[in-house]
């Protein structure tokens, strides 16, 4: 056993660390572990050991993305990697901490062991995969378990949880009722589909995770390491300075430029935070709503392009799309997202009656574009080589070599080797916990692939909303909302996408639109309770109650989310929000997206109880049931949703003149 480690300091940016107080430090330390695992912190020879193997990880992936490596060996390697430095760098439970105990060390050489065996094993290994002999058993189980207890390390208890239900649904087939019986599986059969294909742990999500969410992770922390962060967060507050609602407007600008490359809600929200709580407070933002504003902008940030969250490349591989596809399928429901929390930021400075210069930028935007421009050029990057035909995985290792590159164009952010190791050693400790998601989401759709599960709940789920595509819809957004109230949002993506996106297919829902529908709502996860660890981050920042503060988040984003509900009842909807319009004028075009505005703003000011003033128990009323009928895809009620907002934006202005007046007559 090693010498207990100090308590880790590193957990956020130095520079962001100190602008809180130890106890803010201490709480939001406890919610990024609760998202990113307790980690290890050790000193001397092991912490050496340990990054080096995490350099190693970084520079195979690299290596991976450039040359030629097969797919069966990149995914085993990666999954065994993964393993290995889970189990040495995550405590069995937290008293363990920053001690390395003898079975993890028997933990991790025998997740290479499972690795190296069917790595040894060949062509022939994979060929007996439907009678797999005694140690391909011992070796299918081990990982399996192994797998399963990573994930409980890095993730908490509830994925094990349901991944158990999952393999006990699989043996149970035969005994169970009606609709839900299958002819049930032995252990032999599940090992051999588990651990001997690429139908199980080594499938879909674990090839995501290997070629696509490392290599992510590795840029986000050269940018991290090279100063592109602190540039983004600087800017944003620089470039919104000076009016009422610049704080605001700073928190939602800085969480779209700097969300994208975190890849991590809590984080951006917990960096933008430990800066913007200040200055939101004193613009005159109670500490519940900063809290639920920085929540929503963290929120954001996971769908935001260029880079998106983890589950984004998952709908690129399960639809067998382009990576740059979904980024095009991204743009206009980010876009909307971001109107609803300006358009919301701007309500903020009526209803709170927010001063003018809030803040003084230490340096205007346009002296810190002159100094740090080339950071820019990392970001667009990506977008540039995948748009000249470049894979993503080549256009994500080109933008990083880019990112190293241009940090040297400014001493203080050039990557020299101190540096350059420490991003390499976060680009794979940063994704443990996504990729053993990953690995135990495989058992998941290997169970749902085996048993027919996904057709089974789609014909369950339409019988019961009566063949009604509107109520199939709501009833599919309840189950990933509810399923991600129990596990993160890459595995609530992945278990929704196999299980409940065949409804919506069934019934006519392009599968492109169908995909976004639940990727949007498996995003909810990260200001729900009881796993809204955004919200709880802001809460130890702000000091506001966690519950307070994730009913503010929920006001902020909640608008955001009649979106996509036009991607799947007006086909129209889907065309213009997701793709280039099939066969409607630009017209009709407008009409859609002015709809949306229309539901967006309706929605915004009834939440808020704020238009132009203060609204009144019936014009809230009329808000919200003008937004509600605007997304009902009947047009009828599209013109009555419309006639309510405008009727309540005439009586809003005819009282705010009147309020003029009186003010203007008063001595």
């Amino acid at each position: 056993m090693t010498q207990p480690a100090a308590p880790p300091d590193d957990l956020l940016p130095e520079d962001e660390l100190s602008k809180l107080s130890e106890e803010q430090r201490h709480k939001v330390e406890e919610f990024i572990e609760e998202e990113e695992g307790s980690f290890n912190r050790y000193k001397g020879w092991l912490a050496a050991f340990l990054t080096g193997v995490a350099v190693i990880t970084s520079a195979f992936h690299l290596y991976a993305a450039y040359g030629i490596v097969r797919t069966d060996l990149l995914r085993g390697i990666h999954v065994g990697l993964i393993l290995f430095l889970s189990f040495m760098l995550f405590p069995v439970a937290k008293r363990f901490r920053h001690r390395l105990m003898w079975f993890d060390v028997a933990l991790a050489l025998l997740s290479v062991a499972t690795i190296g065996w069917m790595i040894y094993g060949g062509d022939a290994f994979t060929d007996r995969n439907t009678s797999p002999e005694t140690w391909d058993i011992v070796f299918g189980v081990a990982l399996m378990v192994l797998v399963i207890e990573a994930t409980r390390r890095t993730s908490g208890w509830i994925m094990p949880i349901v991944i158990g239900l999952f393999l006990v649904y699989a043996f149970v087939g035969p005994w169970l009722p009606h609709p839900w019986t299958h002819r049930g599986y032995d252990l032999s059969r599940m090992v051999g589909h588990m651990y001997m294909t690429l139908e199980g742990i080594f499938g879909t999500a674990v090839d995501v995770s290997a070629t696509l969410i490392i290599l992510f992770t590795i840029y986000g922390a050269f940018l991290q390491y090279s100063g592109a962060g602190k540039f983004f967060l600087d800017f944003s507050f620089s470039l919104m300075g000076g009016k009422s609602s610049s704080a605001g407007r700073a928190v939602v600008m800085s969480s779209f430029l700097l969300g994208g490359p975190s890849g991590s809600g809590v984080a951006t929200t917990v960096t933008i935070g430990s800066v913007a709580y200040p200055m939101l407070a004193k613009s005159g933002y109670e500490p519940a709503a900063a809290g639920g504003l920085l929540a929503a902008g963290g929120l954001g940030a996971i769908l935001s392009p260029p880079v998106l969250g983890a589950a984004a490349f998952l709908i690129a591989e399960f639809l067998k799309i382009s990576y740059l596809e979904v980024i095009k399928m991204a743009v206009i429901p980010t876009i909307l997202y971001y109107f609803s929390l300006y358009f919301m930021v701007e309500l903020d400075a009526r209803k709170y009656g927010m001063s003018e210069g809030v803040f003084e930028a230490v340096e205007s935007a346009w002296t810190l574009s002159k100094r740090y421009w080339y950071h820019f050029l990392s970001l667009a990057s990506i977008v540039v080589f995948m748009m000249m035909g470049f894979s993503p995985t080549l256009a994500v290792f080109w933008a990083t070599v880019t990112a190293f590159a241009v940090s040297f164009f400014h001493r203080e952010t050039a990557l020299f080797p101190r540096r350059f190791v420490k991003a390499m050693e976060t680009g794979t400790t940063g994704v443990l916990n996504v990729a053993a998601t990953c690995a135990s989401a495989g058992i998941i759709v290997g169970v749902v692939t085996l048993t027919g599960l996904g057709l089974k709940f789609s014909s369950i789920v339409i019988d019961y909303a009566g063949g009604s595509l509107a109520l199939t819809a709501v009833y599919t957004a309840l189950i990933v909302w509810i399923v991600g109230l129990a596990v993160p949002v890459t595995a609530s993506y992945i278990i929704c996408a196999v299980i409940a996106a065949p409804a919506l297919i069934t019934l006519g829902v392009p599968d492109f639109a169908a995909h976004m529908f639940i990727f949007y709502y498996a995003l909810l996860s990260e200001v729900s309770p009881p796993t809204a660890l955004s919200c709880f981050a802001a809460a130890a920042i702000t000091g506001a109650d966690p519950y307070k503060t994730t009913l503010q988040a929920w006001k902020y984003t909640m608008p955001a989310f009649v979106v996509p509900f036009f991607f799947v009842l007006d086909p129209l909807g889907a065309g213009v929000l997701l793709q280039l319009p099939k066969g409607g004028s630009w017209m009709e075009v407008a009409w859609v997206v002015f709809l949306i505005f229309v539901a967006i703003a309706a929605l915004a000011a009834g939440l808020q109880g704020w238009l132009l003033k203060k609204t009144n128990l019936l014009e809230r009323a009329m808000l919200v049931v003008a937004g509600t009928l605007v997304i009902i895809p009947v047009g009828s009620l599209d013109a009555v949703g419309v006639g309510l907002f405008a009727a309540v934006f005439v009586i809003q202005m005819l009282r705010h003149k009147r309020a003029n007046a009186v003010a203007g007559t008063t001595p």
